[in-house]
C-alpha cells in the first residue's frame, strides 16, 4: 500500500500543528508547508502558516513570504493573495541568524483567525537527534490540534551525551538509562512515548502522532520500526508513528500503526 502524503500523514492538513523534539522539526515545518502549498489556491489547506512559540532560525528561504510583527493577526487579514503563502509570521528578528517567537496564546489567535493550517516551532533541540523538554518545555498553546514529536533514526548506536542529545541527563532520566550509555530503540521509543519526554505538554484533545526521522536506509528503517513498535506499545493513545525522510521528495517511508 503507498503511504499517505505527509501532510495526510501527520494529521496537519487543517488546524493548529505543533512539532516538538529533535531530529528534523524545521524541516518537517517546511516540507509541510511546501506540500500544503501544492493543494491548489482553491483550497484553504494550501495557505500554510509558519510561526513559533521560541526562538526558530531565520527561514524565510523555505516560505513565501516571512513578515514580522507584533500584530500577526493583522497581517494575516492582509495576505489574501494566494502566492503569499506558505506566509511566515514572527514577532522580531532577535540576531542576524534568528527570529522569536509568539507566546502561546497569540498562535492561537493567529489559528482562530485563519482558515488554513498553522505549523509550528514549540520547542528547540540545537541540531541535535534526540531530546527530553526541561521544565519551560515546550511551549505549546492548549488549542493544539496535533502535535508531533520527532527523534531521530540516526541516533540509535550512538552515545547518550551531549553531541548528539540535548539534555542528556533528562533523556537518560526519561529511558532509565545513564549518561555516556549507547543509545538503544528502546530508549528512542521511551523519550518519544514518555509524559516526560515526547508528551510532555500535549493538550487533552490534541493528537500526538510521533515522527521517527532520518530513516536513510533500509538499515535505519529496520531501526525505526523497532522505535516505532516500542512507542505504540508504550502509549496506547497514540494512533500511528510515522517513518519519513524529509529531504526526500516523497518524505513519508512508512506508517506504522
Amino acid at each position: 500500500m503507498t503511504p499517505p502524503d505527509l501532510p495526510a500523514a501527520l494529521d496537519a492538513e487543517t488546524g493548529l500543528t505543533c512539532v516538538v523534539g529533535a531530529g528534523g522539526k524545521k524541516t518537517t515545518l517546511y516540507a509541510l508547508a511546501d506540500r500544503l502549498r501544492e493543494r491548489g489556491p482553491a483550497d484553504p489547506r494550501s495557505r500554510p502558516v509558519v510561526t513559533a512559540t521560541v526562538r526558530i532560525p531565520v527561514f524565510d528561504a523555505s516560505v513565501a513570504e516571512v513578515v514580522v510583527t507584533e500584530d500577526p493577526v493583522a497581517a494575516l487579514r492582509e495576505a489574501d493573495a494566494p502566492d503569499r503563502f506558505p506566509l511566515g509570521l514572527v514577532p522580531e528578528r532577535e540576531r542576524d541568524d534568528r527570529y522569536r517567537g509568539y507566546d502561546p496564546e497569540t498562535v492561537t489567535e493567529i489559528a482562530d483567525a485563519h482558515d488554513g493550517p498553522v505549523l509550528v516551532k514549540a520547542d528547540g533541540a540545537r541540531t541535535r537527534w534526540l531530546k527530553a523538554p526541561n521544565e519551560r518545555e515546550p511551549q505549546i498553546p492548549a488549542t493544539a490540534d496535533t502535535v508531533l514529536p520527532i527523534a531521530s533514526a540516526r541516533v540509535v548506536g550512538e552515545s547518550l551525551a551531549e553531541e548528539r542529545v540535548h539534555r542528556p541527563e533528562r533523556v537518560a532520566a526519561v529511558a532509565g538509562r545513564e549518561v555516556g550509555d549507547e543509545i538503544r530503540p528502546a530508549d528512542v521509543a521511551a523519550v518519544l512515548a514518555g509524559e516526560a519526554g515526547g508528551l510532555k505538554g500535549v493538550p487533552e484533545g490534541a493528537t500526538a502522532i510521533p515522527v521517527v526521522n532520518m530513516v536513510d536506509s533500509p538499515e535505519l528503517e529496520a531501526t525505526a520500526r523497532e522505535i516505532a513498535d516500542g512507542v505504540l506499545d508504550r502509549a496506547p493513545d497514540v494512533p500511528r508513528v510515522v517513518l519519513t525522510r524529509m529531504v526526500a521528495d516523497d518524505p513519508v517511508v512508512a506508517v506504522v500503526e
